[in-house]
């Protein structure tokens, strides 16, 4: 059983058989805090099976928006973070709707930011690179690319980086510079190789056969 349940449980016992009824909001925060967590992975379940399968379910954004105002609620930025990222996800990957992810980005990028989150930062910024690709906006793209690259070699995150090389060879194509794209895809797929990193392996060669 989860701690924060088993901390809640306790409280309840205390409140009902000490009336210490004063600990009961502490009970309420802890299991909003399990909540969220659970409300967030539920999300990402039903999203890794979206992208096997590409059939959407609503109830992946609910589980997303739920997590999100639970985390603010207690002041958990992190949380409130990768929540924002992932209904931002939502928005961009399942309904192809860049514009509409775009200020859940933006929030999640600062939130992340203000809360030391390089991980989920690197999300932030690799989806914010990508929405901007598909605005045209090639150099902004390319430096919010690098930058999630940047931080993801600095976590040792090997398949992560894997996947952003494999947008920054379509990047490249895109300004004209082939060789560095063909680098970029064979330094990607050892990368996703050495991390058993399948899907990523896939990507890449997507890559290759279209460039």
């Amino acid at each position: 059983m989860d701690e924060r349940i088993e901390q809640a449980q306790l409280l309840c016992d205390r409140a009902t058989f000490g009336g210490e009824t004063d600990l009961l909001p502490a009970a309420d925060r802890a299991l909003d805090a399990a909540e969220a967590d659970l409300a967030l992975t539920r999300g990402r379940v039903l999203h890794a099976r979206f992208l096997r399968q590409r059939k959407a379910d609503e109830a992946e954004l609910a589980y997303f928006a739920r997590a999100g105002e639970l985390y603010r609620s207690l002041g958990d930025r992190r949380g409130e973070a990768e929540a924002a990222f992932w209904t931002a996800v939502y928005h961009q990957v399942v309904r192809g709707d860049h514009a509409s992810a775009l200020p859940a980005l933006h929030r999640s990028r600062d939130l992340a930011t203000a809360a030391g989150d390089h991980r989920t930062l690197s999300y932030a910024l690799r989806h914010l690179g990508i929405a901007a690709h598909r605005s045209g906006e090639l150099a902004d793209a390319r430096a919010l690319l690098e930058e999630s690259t940047r931080l993801r070699r600095e976590l040792a995150f090997p398949e992560g980086v894997a996947a952003n090389l494999v947008g920054l060879a379509y990047l490249a194509v895109a300004q004209d510079r082939p060789a560095d794209a063909r680098a970029l895809l064979d330094e990607a797929a050892a990368l996703a190789a050495d991390a058993g990193a399948g899907a990523v392996l896939e990507q890449v060669d997507e890559a290759r056969a279209a460039l």
